[in-house]
Order: structure tokens, then C-alpha cells, then sequence
């Protein structure tokens, strides 16, 4: 997608205030990863508050990554048409303020509701933070930027989970889980406070198109997908979760030839066609990205969920004991993104997935020998560790190997479309292994459900290995990626926000 934002002339005079904005880009930034990660240990803190059952759980993690993924690339179009500080300042607000329902959400049906309406001010808000950047800084500046930007949000992803067991132990001033949204409240109105007054003004473009029957298309797709996964198992699998998920599958190959009638009609679709149509490496790369995202995130909240329903953990310690999921996962990801995949080329897209299989079979032996009398978390380490290098080794090279398969003028409609599908294979993740946890742990073989799990990662790793062979052999170099910021591979799931 075109960014009518030229990039700043390196001869005029740099704008006075642009490192507040880099600062506040970040802020924004984070307050996304701690939401997609924070609420994975309020489970039991919700079934007690709430209500919640698994499947309430798993649309209140889930939900916000649904409606963030499908609004993606709606949200990067909005900014190229209205300029990216007010839909920037728009989208803060509205996180800002649907985290306050949220926290005061009276049951668990406002608290999804709310949670939707979260993701989708996320997706208006996220798209525009690198645009901006590339507005307001250029040249060794922006690589500086960069440099900056990636290492600090990955801290993000890694403090989620530990931040909200702290904030659910602690019960300060008795608020328990609500206080994981509440602390977005003073964080958003300073950040919104200093965006307003010191990101500068700049028209969007009104001649840019929304294509908001495209739009439409995907929003309606993703939830005929993730309606049924997450609802299914609860009630048996009657007839009309299939047919949702047969009219989901209708429903996307519906959006390709909407938006290639659209592009030939001379109008802007919201995809470049060629990308789904033409380019077959982009489009099995796709399902790479769903399939290795799906049981990343799928996987760590069955990890937190085996923690506190399986072996009581407090929240606080649930979130420390994903610490060594997300410490493999950096050093796997700067393992390969300092040497490896400029080395060896797609091979590192082959070897990362079989070390993640070979943790997770560490990991099963783990849990087979477990003490229930003596658990603690270094009884997992070995294997989480493992598993979390070797995701690590794929995430920081993915996108690249992906981005290579696209022309140069593609490469922002290519990033725009990954992160949104990265954003819905989470979703669909955490009904999935949401789902496939739940049904052992209600007879009370939690550890057999953590091996359940265990069983559909190895299927996603090895349909995802299969994938890599038809990735291009070398990836996209980093200075041609135009503004794609890598963010370090977390235990969380590790994200790349981009300019769409």
C-alpha cells in the first residue's frame, strides 16, 4: 500500500520535537503487546470474578487478536486517506478508552464485547506509528530509529505475562484482574496528551480510496473462522460450525476476486491482487505465517493455563515461568538474525522448526515425569528453552524469506496483509489450543492435555516445514524492506508493525 508521505529531504532542517514522537510511537506500541499478552493469566482470576469458562477465556485472549488482524490493513488505508496523526491520535484515544470498559466490564460477555472493540482501536492505531517515523526522520536518523524501536518492544512481549501476574497478585486497592486494563488509562491519556501537542499536522491524501466492501469481506471471513473454533468443542461440533467455517473458506476466495475486480474496475482494492494471484510463494507464505504463529501463541497460553490450573500456580509465578519460553526465543532470534539466515539462507526457516519439535519432545518426557508433589518450573525449562530458540530462529528471518517473493512497489501491501494474518493465526491459535487443553482439563488430566497440545504444535511445525521448501532461498534484504520494523522474537509472540 503507497504511503503518500514522502520521506523527509535530509537537507532541511529536522523537525525540533521528533524523538517525542519516536517516544510516543513506542508507548503505543507496547501498550498493544502487553494487551495481547497481559490477560493470559487472568484465567482462573476471570472464572472467579466472571464466570468465564474456557470458552469465554479464550474469546477474551482471542478476540482482540481477531478484530486487530482484520483491521489491519483497513486502519493503514485510513491513514494514507485522513493522515496518520489524526487517525493516530483517533486510535489511541480509542484504546485508550475501550481499556477502561474493559476494566469495568461487568461480566464476561461485555468484557469480549469490549475486548473486540479493543482490538479494532488497535488496528486503527498500529499502522500509523512507522508511518509517522518515516515522516519525521530520514537517512542515519531512521536506521537509528529502527535500531531503537525493535529491542524496546520486544521488552514488551516478555513483560506481559510477568506485569499482569504481578498486577493480579498484587490486588492493589482490590481491583485483581481489572487492574491489567486500567493500567493502559494513565499511560494512553499522557501518551495522547503529548501526541497531540507535538506530532506534527500533515493532510492524508483524499484521493486514496477506501475499499470498505473489501473491508467487509475479510472481517466477515475471520469471524465464520474463529466463531465455530472457539464455540465448536463446547458444544459438540453440531452441523452449523461447519458450515460457518465452509462459508469462511467462500467468503475469502470471495474477497480475492473482489479485490481483483476491483483493482481491473480501476479503483484501489484494499490487497494488490497480484500478491494472491500471481505470487505463489507469497500466498503459501501465508499460510506459513497462520500455521507457526497459530501454535506459537497457542502453545505458550497452554503453558500459562497448565501452570495455574494444572499445577496451581499463583498468576505472578505463571507469568515469571514463561520467562524461559520468551529468553530462548531472543537468543533465537538474535542468533539468527545477527548471523544465521544471511549464512545459510532458507535453511534457517528449516532447522528453527526441528529444534522447536525437538523441545517439544523434551518437553513431553518433562511433563511424563513430573512430581506433581515437587513441581517447579526448572522441571520445564530445558524444553521451553529449546522450543523457544528455535521459534526464535524463524521469526526473526520469516518475513524477509516471505517479502522476497513480492516486486519492490508490493512490499507495503505484501507487509500490511502478513501482519494482519499473523494477528488472525494467533486468534485462531488460541481457539484451537484453547479448545483441544480445555477438553482434557475438564476430567482433570491437565498434563494430558498439555500433551494434546503438544501433538497439533507438531503438525502445525511439520505443515509449516513443508511451506519453507517453496520459499525463496534467500531472503529480502533488511534496507529493502522499506520501514518494516522486525520486533525481537518474545515468548509472547513475537510482532512486526509496519507502515501499510
Amino acid at each position: 500500500m503507497r504511503d503518500p508521505s514522502p520521506t523527509p529531504d535530509e537537507t532541511t532542517e529536522p523537525y525540533r520535537w521528533r524523538w517525542l514522537i519516536l517516544a510516543v510511537m513506542i508507548v503505543a506500541e507496547i501498550m498493544d503487546l502487553l494487551d495481547a499478552s497481559i490477560v493470559n493469566v487472568a484465567g482462573p482470576a476471570l472464572e472467579d470474578s466472571l464466570g468465564a469458562g474456557s470458552v469465554g477465556l479464550q474469546w477474551v485472549i482471542g478476540g482482540y487478536a481477531l478484530t486487530l488482524g482484520a483491521g489491519l490493513v483497513l486502519g493503514g488505508r485510513l491513514g494514507d486517506r485522513y493522515g496518520r496523526r489524526r487517525m493516530f491520535l483517533i486510535g489511541l484515544a480509542a484504546f485508550t478508552a475501550t481499556s477502561l470498559l474493559c476494566a469495568i466490564a461487568p461480566n464476561i460477555e461485555s468484557l469480549i464485547a469490549f475486548r473486540l472493540l479493543q482490538g479494532t482501536a488497535g488496528a486503527m492505531l498500529l499502522p500509523q506509528g512507522l508511518g509517522l517515523l518515516r515522516e519525521n526522520f530520514s537517512g542515519p536518523e531512521l536506521t537509528k530509529v529502527f535500531a531503537i524501536f525493535g529491542p524496546v518492544l520486544g521488552l514488551g512481549g516478555i513483560i506481559g505475562p510477568v506485569l499482569g501476574g504481578f498486577l493480579i497478585e498484587g490486588d492493589f486497592f482490590g481491583l485483581g484482574w481489572r487492574s491489567v486494563f486500567l493500567i493502559n488509562l494513565p499511560i494512553g491519556i499522557a501518551a495522547l496528551i503529548v501526541a497531540a501537542k507535538f506530532v506534527p499536522k500533515k493532510a492524508g491524501d483524499l484521493t486514496v480510496r477506501v475499499d470498505m466492501t473489501g473491508a467487509a469481506l475479510v472481517v466477515a471471513s475471520c469471524a465464520l473462522l474463529v466463531l465455530p473454533l472457539n464455540q465448536g468443542q463446547e458444544n459438540g461440533w453440531p452441523l452449523w460450525t461447519w458450515l460457518s467455517m465452509a462459508a469462511s473458506a467462500i467468503g475469502f476466495a470471495l474477497f480475492a476476486l473482489q479485490q481483483r475486480r476491483t483493482a481491473g474496475a480501476g479503483r484501489e482494492p484494499l490487497v494488490t491482487p497480484g500478491l494472491l494471484l500471481r505470487k505463489p510463494a507469497f500466498t503459501v507464505g501465508l499460510g506459513g505465517i497462520a500455521l507457526f504463529f497459530g501454535g506459537l501463541i497457542g502453545t505458550q497460553l497452554v503453558l500459562t493455563l497448565f501452570l495455574q490450573m494444572g499445577r496451581h500456580f499463583t498468576a505472578g509465578d505463571a507469568g515469571l515461568g514463561n520467562l524461559p519460553l520468551a529468553v530462548g526465543t531472543a537468543i533465537g532470534g538474535a542468533i539468527s538474525g545477527a548471523f544465521l539466515a544471511d549464512k545459510i539462507g532458507r535453511k534457517v526457516l528449516q532447522i528453527g522448526p526441528l529444534v522447536q519439535l525437538a523441545g517439544a519432545a523434551v518437553l513431553w518426557f518433562e511433563l511424563d515425569g513430573l512430581d506433581t508433589a515437587s513441581f517447579s518450573i526448572w522441571d520445564i525449562v530445558p524444553g521451553t528453552a529449546v522450543a523457544g530458540i528455535g521459534a526464535g530462529m524463524v521469526i526473526a528471518a520469516l518475513f524477509s524469506f516471505i517479502l522476497a517473493a513480492v516486486d519492490d512497489d508490493e512490499i507495503g501491501s505484501a507487509s500490511g496483509v502478513l501482519s494482519a494474518v499473523q494477528a488472525i493465526g494467533g486468534s485462531i491459535g488460541v481457539a484451537i489450543f484453547g479448545s483441544v487443553f480445555f477438553a482434557q482439563a475438564k476430567t482433570g488430566d491437565f498434563t494430558g492435555g498439555f500433551h494434546r497440545a503438544l501433538i497439533v504444535q507438531a503438525c502445525l511445525l511439520t505443515a509449516f516445514l513443508a511451506i519453507t521448501f517453496l520459499l525463496p532461498e534467500t531472503g529480502r534484504p533488511d534496507d529493502e524492506q522499506h520501514g518494516i520494523a522486525t520486533e525481537p522474537a518474545t515468548g509472547s509472540g513475537a510482532k512486526q508493525h509496519l507502515t501499510v
